[in-house]
């Protein structure tokens, strides 16, 4: 007798849902308005932030969803994949955006002020439509809230390209990244992002973000292997975390300015070096010192992200996409109430706390539409209807 081999299922890293779940949770405090929680995420200590942690761990997870496609099935398979998934973050913006600006419309109708179509710039949208839907669909109208997602579609897009020259040899790959990196420095680029300004371009540009991008898918797919832990390493990826912080933002230098006039120099002398809009490679340093720190500190402890405690936050990295969507509008939700309650302790801590754990009782609720938790009451019915309608067995006496 042959026994069939079993498909065996390729475990979850915890680490990439974990970190991926405490990107969204920061991604949803850093975007309500005027929210004082805010000072205290990490983007306040350092160079890069939480976004540098979503693309990562996007292009690591892209690597697991679309690499093995590509190695499996074909090429003209896996780029068919990777172009399924644009349409779905190309249908998920344009939904989001509608629906943040009918929520900011539905703000100014309700109350006096603020100007909630101020607060994101969509006084273009509203006063001329026709031109600003056609941008919006063509993406060269993209507002700075709404830049994320067609940075992510342009990294994604540039995934079969990564893919074919890998199978050449995957250094060609890794060189490609690079190479577009620094000729996006070298001339400029960008990407239009208002129909009547030639020179707003796209807050995140996927030609600058990539890099990060393709850093996780490589990780991901072995062509990159991240230096073991190092003592010496160690230290200087942690001295320049700690030296970072001082001169990442603003608030640091209330009061110090006159004191320390060579930190305010040096803040101004880095300004392009730690640009988000294009990706300034100090940005780009401070996140994979910080990634080498965590990395080996969780070494050997990755079962410990496991516990139970934790599994909030894994099951909102579980649910990237659709959590990401929810904050965005929820952050807004959260900063028309701040603006109404007025703000002060209690209330930041209200929607701050509120809106953290919709967003975890939002990704348990798609968790279970994907597991289609009532398939087991169909069947459960339909075994007892079963049970009910057959006939009952006669019963033999000792006799027959």
């Amino acid at each position: 007798m042959t026994t069939q081999p079993t498909k065996t299922r390729r475990q979850r890293d915890p680490r990439l849902d974990f970190f991926r779940g405490v990107a969204m949770l920061i991604i949803f405090v850093a975007h309500v308005p005027q929210n004082h929680w805010s000072n205290f995420i990490p983007a306040r200590f350092g160079f890069s932030d939480a976004a540098e942690m979503f693309v990562f761990c996007s292009g690591f997870a892209a690597a697991i969803a679309f690499g093995g496609t590509f190695i499996k099935a074909g090429f003209w398979h896996g780029t068919g994949r990777v172009l399924y998934r644009i349409w779905q973050l190309y249908t998920a913006h344009i939904l989001i955006f509608l629906l943040i600006a009918g929520l900011m419309l539905a703000g100014n109708a309700t109350f006096a002020e603020p100007d909630y179509i101020g607060r994101l710039n969509l006084h273009f949208f509203f006063n001329e439509t026709p031109k600003a839907l056609l941008g919006l669909l063509t993406l060269t109208y993209v507002p700075n809230y709404f830049d994320i997602m067609p940075m992510y579609m342009g990294a994604l897009l540039m995934i079969p390209v990564f893919m074919a020259l890998a199978r050449l040899d995957p250094r060609l790959a890794i060189l490609f990244s690079i190479s577009v990196y620094c000729l996006n420095w070298i001339h400029d680029g960008g990407l239009p992002a208002h129909p009547d300004h030639a020179h707003i371009e796209w807050f995140f540009n996927p030609f600058g973000w990539q890099l990060v991008f393709f850093t996780g898918f490589a990780i991901s797919r072995g062509w990159l292997t991240p230096p073991p832990f190092n003592r010496t390493l160690m230290a200087a990826c942690t001295i320049f975390v700690v030296a970072a912080a001082p001169v990442s933002h603003w608030w640091f230098f209330v009061g110090y300015q006159d004191s320390l006039p060579f930190l305010a120099d040096w803040r101004e002398l880095t300004l392009p070096w730690r640009a988000k809009t294009d990706y300034g490679i100090l940005r780009f340093i401070h996140f994979l010192a910080l990634a080498y720190i965590v990395v080996n500190l969780v070494r050997g402890r990755e079962h410990l992200l496991l516990h139970k405690a934790f599994h909030p936050i894994r099951t909102v990295g579980q649910q990237a996409l659709p959590v990401f969507l929810l904050n965005m509008w929820l952050a807004q939700l959260g900063g028309m109430v701040l603006d109404q309650l007025g703000r002060s302790q209690a209330t930041w801590a209200l929607v701050n706390l509120s809106g953290l754990a919709i967003v975890v009782l939002f990704a348990y609720l798609v968790t279970a539409i994907k597991k289609e938790w009532w398939r087991a009451a169909i069947e459960t019915r339909a075994a007892a209807s079963s049970e009910r309608s057959s006939p009952a067995s006669p019963v033999l006496s000792p006799a027959e």
